[in-house]
């Protein structure tokens, strides 16, 4: 299985500690956000089925990447009007880097695994 990880701002967080994780059965299942939401603030492993990384360089050229670390902002537009008129969802999810998603892109997520 490939693994890669995006500007983990913890440096625990590699493909080491969370492939073996995902693996095994140390991990809960994945968490339909229609079902439950991560506390707020949370980081937690996010499943965007459409996410799409640009690589390095300018070919324009990006592979899917539908896994990722996010913090889940709860209620993020009450507290922070958008400039943009953006009426959707009140919550957010804050990336790591420039990998910020709107609440309707993340359709599961699952608590981060414990360090080894």
């Amino acid at each position: 299985m490939k693994c890669r990880i995006i500007q983990p701002a913890d440096p625990m967080l590699t493909c080491s500690t969370i492939l073996p994780a995902l693996q095994s059965e140390r991990m809960g299942p994945w968490i339909p956000v229609e079902e439950r939401l991560p506390e707020d603030g949370q980081r937690v492993l996010c499943y965007l089925p459409e996410n799409r990384v640009y690589l390095p360089g300018k070919t324009g050229a990006n592979e899917l990447r539908p896994v990722v670390v996010m913090r889940f902002a709860r209620d993020f537009f009450v507290k922070n009007a958008s400039k943009t008129g953006y009426q959707g969802v009140p919550h957010f999810w804050q990336g790591e880097g420039t990998s910020n998603r709107f609440f309707h892109e993340v359709t599961h997520w699952m608590a981060l695994p414990e360090a080894p």
